[in-house]
């Protein structure tokens, strides 16, 4: 059976580790693991079921412990979301997602602590002494449910009007592991299908679709609860993940896991990649700046 999972991580796991056209390394910064995997060629995204592109995977303490402002963690992501992002230009930062459910809020709870700069300019930057600050539009782009449009529609309105040079997104992901909730940061430059971990496919925001690179940034909330326990009892025959999903998805509910700490993992979670997001775009400013800026 198919197990689900948003993080290529997982999905290298899956497949085995030695495909050819995937290059895999691991690095350590200031105690922190990044594992940066780069798909490079079609067949090798055909078996991980992911489409080519770089992938990085930063492996955090839970996001329930509290941490500073000033953590090294910051500065680590920040340089890796950097890394990945025109080096010039105007940068919309979209958070994807319901705020209304705990799981689905990480992306306009993030949202609330990334410095919108686009309309600080002229001689009020200038007298302010933020005339070096990089232009960014942010935006919750809410769900289909609540606005009646498709967030790929919704987006791609808006990068038609400003004409950004990249766009970032935010999004809650599934993880197939519970161990991995809160504890995983992904970064890549992919794009991102939004509902896609809980089995709700919707437009894909990608380059292609938008026109302009996207990085999709995103921390594992939920464990589809079939992925689970297929994956607790290692069910291999479809006879019996069958059986599985009947008992644990009565009547085609889909179901799903995350922890009881749920809403400090993702007020935490949201503040850490707000700050970091700011760190990255806005690399004229220390952290202590961008903090008392907020």
């Amino acid at each position: 059976m198919e197990l689900r999972t948003d993080l290529a991580l997982e999905a290298r796991e899956l497949a085995g580790e030695n495909i050819h056209g995937v290059d895999y390394t691991v690095q350590q910064k200031d105690a922190i693991e990044i594992e940066k995997m780069v798909i490079k060629t079609e067949r090798a995204g055909q078996l991980l079921k992911k489409p080519k592109g770089t992938y990085i995977t930063i492996e955090l303490p839970p996001l329930t412990n509290d941490f500073q402002d000033t953590d090294k963690r910051l500065v680590a992501i920040g340089e890796e979301i950097r890394s990945l992002l025109p080096y010039n230009g105007l940068v919309l930062v979209a958070g994807l997602g319901n705020i209304d459910i705990t799981p689905d809020a990480l992306g306009p709870k993030t949202m609330s602590g990334v410095l919108a700069t686009r309309h600080i300019s002229g001689e009020i930057a200038k007298s302010t002494g933020l005339d070096k600050l990089r232009p960014v539009a942010v935006l919750k782009t809410g769900v289909t449910g609540q606005t009646g449009i498709e967030t790929g529609e919704h987006l791609l309105s808006v990068v038609k009007r400003i004409r950004p040079s990249a766009i970032i997104v935010v999004d809650a992901l599934a993880s197939r592991r519970l161990e991995r909730l809160g504890c995983t940061l992904q970064i890549s430059n992919t794009g991102i299908s939004p509902g896609a971990g809980v089995g709700n496919h919707r437009t894909k925001i990608t380059e292609e679709t938008m026109g302009v690179p996207v990085i999709a940034l995103g921390v594992p909330t939920v464990v589809d609860a079939v992925t689970l326990a297929s994956d607790l009892l290692s069910v291999e025959q479809e006879s019996d993940s069958v059986k599985i999903r009947e008992r644990v998805s009565p009547k085609g509910r889909m179901m799903v896991v995350t922890p009881k700490e749920i809403d400090l993992l993702v007020e935490r979670a949201a503040k850490l990649i707000s700050l970091s997001i700011n760190f990255a775009l806005q690399k004229d400013f220390d952290i202590a700046d961008l903090v008392a800026l907020l």
